[in-house]
């Protein structure tokens, strides 16, 4: 179905659609072999609180954006190679439900669809595709990934030396390693981690000395945490104070 799609005209107009509601600030979509394999809203487990994101699936990458306009405009585009992509699901738990999680190397996710059946058809031809590019390709699926961030919501005291507990003054900080909320004083440091940046990030105390020794850090998202409600993790791409 796909290399039908691929130079029909309704694709074209598919794909023009979509470049034509991120407007001037949004990248071109449109490149021959490329094919929209569908879209739709899930909710994006971001640091400050879960949003509504609009997702666009093509055969080789993930686009979303923030909803301006519903289905007229959106902005803040990121795109995702899918290549890099693994997928994990996550259990339900609270007020969240159908969700699963998108790794890549430079950032991770988690986002929840509407219904079971959503979620199993977007999991499904994500897996389909990136399945299709690795077969095309030969290389092997991405081992490593980014660390999915805790919420901020999720920590009143830092996860590291459980002293600390975060107020307007004493600010929330994430690892860049393990995901972890934690305070100034335990994220300190800085080390150069080339899949997410080219500059030296933030990491926490413990993840500084298992990269400088050698050693493996734990990773944020396994689906058991720390006495947490549940472990449904974010990046910070769409919200304030990004940097830290």
């Amino acid at each position: 179905m796909v290399d039908r799609l691929a130079n029909s005209e309704a694709n074209s107009k598919r794909i023009g659609v979509v470049e034509g509601c991120f407007g001037a600030a949004g990248q071109p979509l449109a490149i021959p072999g490329r094919v929209l394999i569908g879209e739709g809203v899930l909710t994006k487990l971001c640091r400050k609180k879960p949003k509504a994101r609009q997702f666009f699936l093509f055969n080789d990458i993930l686009v979303y954006g923030n909803i301006v306009i519903q289905k007229k405009k959106y902005n803040k585009q990121h795109i995702i190679p899918l290549e890099s992509v693994t997928i994990d699901t996550v259990p339900d738990e609270g007020d969240l439900h159908n969700g699963w999680l998108i790794k890549t190397p430079t950032k991770s996710f988690a986002v929840y669809a509407a219904t079971a059946t959503e979620k199993s058809e977007w999991m499904n031809h994500i897996g389909k595709c990136v399945g299709d590019l690795l077969q095309k390709s030969g290389k092997a699926p991405t081992g490593e990934h980014a660390a999915v961030w805790v919420p901020d919501s999720e920590a009143t005291v830092c996860m590291r030396c459980q002293k600390v507990k975060f107020t307007p003054v004493s600010r929330r900080h994430h690892c860049r390693k393990c995901g972890y909320v934690v305070c100034g004083p335990c994220s300190e440091k800085k080390h150069l981690l080339p899949s997410q940046s080219s500059k030296p990030v933030r990491v926490c105390e413990y993840c500084y000395v298992q990269l400088t020794s050698g050693g493996l850090a734990p990773r944020s998202d396994s689906i058991t945490r720390l006495g947490s409600k549940f472990n449904n993790l974010s990046d910070d791409d769409d919200d304030d104070d990004s940097s830290d």
